[in-house]
């Protein structure tokens, strides 16, 4: 959690804590809402690479290079490149693309299947906050000049009918570059 107040942020921490539940407490609140925000969307290019049966080496580069897009985003808008590679970044971005539970995962499998993004939200009451995220990362993302490449490719499956297959020809279609960058 993050709050600009340190001593509020201890008491939420303490507060919070307990023998099943620990929480880190910083003052980074940009990097918090990017990384808790962008890992959504992520989580749905995940969730293609699996369902297209693309293997472990696909979502490992797919969560590094989406990694290397929040901590892009989230600096530009005043965060810590630290804060993306902990808890905040990192840790909750593993956790969505990989867990059994994501519901934007669950969404990126199901376009990879072949269904169409309506009948996905429409068959499930919960919220895959991916699919809005999606369009304001891209509006951040211009106005701050960011390169968001696997952030436009879920944009574009999700709000132009771009297919899932197509989206990761793209991303593997880029012009190379060495790392980082």
């Amino acid at each position: 959690m993050a709050s600009e107040d340190e001593e509020l942020g201890c008491a939420i921490q303490t507060r919070f804590s307990g023998p099943t539940f620990r929480v880190y407490a910083g003052t980074d609140i940009a990097g918090v809402e990017i990384g808790g925000a962008l890992k959504n969307v992520i989580a749905i290019g995940a969730g293609i690479c699996d369902g297209l049966q693309l293997g472990h080496n696909a979502v490992a580069a797919l969560i590094t290079r989406g990694l290397a897009e929040l901590t892009r985003l989230a600096v530009a808008e005043g965060g810590r490149p630290e804060t993306l590679a902990g808890l905040a970044g990192l840790g909750d971005l593993v956790l969505t693309c990989t867990g059994d539970l994501s519901r934007n995962r669950q969404v990126g499998l199901k376009l990879a299947s072949g269904l169409q993004l309506g009948q996905i939200l429409g068959s499930t009451q919960m919220v895959a906050e991916g699919v809005k995220t999606t369009a304001v990362a891209i509006e951040l993302a211009d106005r701050h000049n960011v390169e968001m490449p696997i952030t436009q490719e879920m944009h574009a499956v999700l709000n132009l009918g771009r297919s899932p297959a197509e989206a990761i020809r793209r991303l593997m279609t880029r012009t190379l570059r060495s790392e980082p960058g």
